[in-house]
């Protein structure tokens, strides 16, 4: 941990004030994923390079936020800092321009199968037991589990996979398959 947010304080400090304040309000209206809000527009406007980078990865996590930060300068036209900032943090850019989008490989099982998932899943206990600690925090897990019905609790939980990297949604994708393996033999058919 700490790579990321070091390689984007790294690409904002190559920054001049003005490309600085030009972020900040790109920044503002850039495309979000699902499920991720704004950085108050109040809070962004004042702070500087470090205080920036800071709150990238605390709001967007390590692996979104230097995504969010790599389109954003290239919508800028700073193609080369964003390339300086891919290679610097090893994070896979999802998409050259434009809102992040998931790279051109086929789509994960459980980002295919999303709306069934959450209409599906009868055990979310187990897979919840199954994910605590190598994907989901204990925070995480206390929000899913205080919603009411398991289609709440999926969307709950689906609400953290934009930070998961392929390793979380493996694990995810393998509690399922223990938890409601008909489940997933029948989506894997489809």
């Amino acid at each position: 941990m700490g790579r990321a947010r070091d390689a984007i304080l790294d690409a904002l400090e190559n920054l001049t004030s003005d490309e600085l304040r030009k972020f900040k309000m790109k920044l503002l209206s850039v495309p979000l994923r699902e499920g991720y809000g704004r950085i108050p527009r109040g809070i962004l406007l004042t702070m500087d390079a470090i205080d920036l980078a800071d709150k990238l990865v605390s709001f967007y996590l390590e692996a979104y936020g230097t995504e969010l930060t790599m389109t954003v300068l290239r919508d800028m036209g700073m193609q080369e800092l964003a390339e300086q900032l891919q290679r610097a943090s090893g994070v896979v850019a999802a998409a050259t321009s434009g809102p992040p989008q998931r790279a051109a490989r086929t789509a994960h099982f459980i980002d295919q199968h999303r709306q069934a998932l959450i209409a599906r899943v009868t055990d979310i206990n187990g897979v919840l037991d199954a994910l605590y600690g190598p994907v989901l925090t204990e925070e995480q897990y206390q929000a899913v589990r205080a919603e009411t019905t398991n289609p709440d609790r999926m969307r709950k939980l689906f609400s953290f996979t934009p930070a998961w990297d392929l390793t979380c949604k493996d694990l995810f994708l393998t509690a399922l398959r223990e938890k409601q393996p008909y489940l997933v033999a029948d989506l894997e058919r489809k």
